[in-house]
C-alpha cells in the first residue's frame, strides 16, 4: 500500500510563506517524478510544479520566481517553498508522484491534499 501525505499547510497573510511537505510510504521500488497541484472550488486542478528524480523542474506561469519545488530522495519526500503569497494562491494543495513497486509499469499516486488560505 503506497500513501502520500502532505502537511505544512494553513493560514498566511499576504506576502508570507509556507512550506509545504509531502511523503510517500509504502512498499515502493522507485519514484520517478513528482509534483504539486492546486485546486479552488469549481475548478479544474491545476498544476503548480513538478520536479523529476534527477532534479529537473517546472513551473506555472503564474508561481514562477515565488515558489520553488524541491525533493530528498532519500527520504521520497517532495517540497514546496512558497514566497510572497497571494489571496489567488489561496486552494487545497496536492502532492502526486510516479512511481513503482516492483520493476516495470509506473503509476500515479495522490495525496489528500493540503488546505491553504492567504488572506488579504
Amino acid at each position: 500500500q503506497v500513501q502520500l501525505v502532505e502537511s505544512g499547510g494553513g493560514l498566511v497573510q499576504y506576502g508570507g510563506s509556507l512550506r509545504l511537505s509531502c511523503a510517500a510510504s509504502g512498499n515502493i521500488f522507485r519514484i520517478y517524478d513528482m509534483g504539486w497541484y492546486r485546486q479552488t472550488p469549481g475548478k479544474q486542478r491545476e498544476l503548480v510544479a513538478t520536479i523529476t528524480s534527477s532534479g529537473s523542474t517546472h513551473y506555472a506561469d503564474s508561481v514562477k520566481g515565488r515558489f520553488t519545488i524541491s525533493r530528498e530522495n532519500a527520504k521520497n519526500t517532495v517540497y514546496l517553498q512558497m514566497d510572497s503569497l497571494k489571496p489567488e494562491d489561496t486552494a487545497v494543495y496536492y502532492c502526486n508522484a510516479r512511481l513503482n513497486v516492483q520493476p516495470g509499469y509506473a503509476n500515479w499516486y495522490w495525496g489528500q491534499g493540503t488546505q491553504v488560505t492567504v488572506s488579504s
